[in-house]
């Protein structure tokens, strides 16, 4: 708990404070990005797969 205090009264554990939310931020974003481009390629594929089934029979 101490070297919690000190980081955040110092200038270098605002900095750590800051740097970890800005990677939080981006992760969250990361993961909402990779979710919205799963769905369209499973689209993709769902389309590909039709397309081919319909061509064999």
């Amino acid at each position: 708990m101490r070297l919690l205090r000190q980081m955040i009264a110092g200038k270098s554990g605002a900095t750590a404070i800051e740097y970890g939310l800005i990677a939080a931020i981006m992760s969250v974003a990361l993961i909402a990005g990779f979710g919205a481009l799963s769905t369209s390629v499973q689209g993709v594929f769902e389309t590909v797969t039709a397309t081919i089934t319909a061509a064999w029979g």
